[in-house]
């Protein structure tokens, strides 16, 4: 009965190590085959000269609109689903407020909310005549007609641009950009040297406390001092306001013909 247990675990444990290195073997080679198969890469489509000439001869045609007043809760999407049904719109870049402006509105009107407000923006148009058609038939019109509607009361402020391309824009917003960091660059500059200066006056005022405060100590010690030596002059003094005479003890006095003394004398000085 023993050996029969003993050949049925040795078979199990066989049968075990068997699946664990087949699994071990299946592993190995479906990393092999993920290793083998190759990567697919991006296909970087390169234009023709004759596809590069075309987009910059539609780029020609097309024509900007300056919108100089976006009304308020009418952002980029709003205005080009309205400017859309008159003609396709390509692209379209709004303008926001200042951030100053943004909360003097908000302290204003005592709401920290309120959305995104424009100041003014610029659409273009695939066709310059449809642009410039747009223009002179929507401005000074109503945006809309329905009471109910937000825009109702609002009017269109557009004018059309003649040889102005989008690229004047994009750097005309560049340089924009580069005018407000050089202009945040001299206010923290200036900012920086305010600071030097405040906490320099600052040390220089905290050496002449210093200064004061050693003066100050020293004038006291000596007034301290002189008061000492007053009461000393005063103590020395007579009731009778004679000065005290200082009295030394004198030894008798040393003959000439008294050679012992003088020897005497002189040895104890020696």
């Amino acid at each position: 009965m023993g050996s029969k247990k003993d050949e049925q675990a040795e078979s199990d444990f066989q049968s075990e190590e068997e699946s664990q290195c087949s699994g071990e073997i299946q592993e190995a080679s479906s990393e092999k085959e993920t290793s083998l198969v190759p990567t697919k890469k991006k296909k970087v489509y390169k234009l023709s000269l004759t596809q590069t000439e075309d987009f910059n001869a539609k780029l020609r045609k097309r024509g900007v609109v300056h919108i100089s007043r976006v009304p308020p809760r009418m952002g980029p999407t709003k205005v080009k689903a309205l400017l859309g049904e008159f003609g396709t719109v390509t692209r379209i870049y709004l303008e926001e407020e200042d951030k100053t402006a943004r909360k003097r509105r908000q302290r204003a009107s005592g709401s920290k909310g309120g959305g995104k407000r424009f100041v003014e923006g610029w659409i273009e148009f695939e066709n310059k005549k449809r642009a410039k058609h747009v223009a002179a038939s929507l401005n000074n019109t109503p945006i809309t007609n329905h009471k109910r509607n937000v825009h109702f009361g609002d009017l269109w402020n557009l004018k059309y641009l003649s040889k102005f391309q989008w690229a004047h824009l994009t750097e005309k917003v560049a340089y924009e950009r580069r005018v407000r960091e050089q202009k945040l660059k001299i206010e923290m500059m200036q900012a920086r040297k305010e600071n030097q200066a405040y906490s320099s006056l600052v040390e220089a005022g905290k050496t002449m406390d210093r200064i004061e405060a050693r003066r100050t100590k020293r004038n006291a010690k000596d007034s301290i001092h002189a008061d000492d030596q007053s009461n000393k002059k005063k103590q020395k003094i007579d009731e009778n306001g004679k000065r005290a005479t200082r009295k030394f003890k004198q030894t008798q006095s040393v003959g000439k013909d008294d050679k012992a003394a003088k020897l005497a004398v002189l040895g104890s000085l020696i």
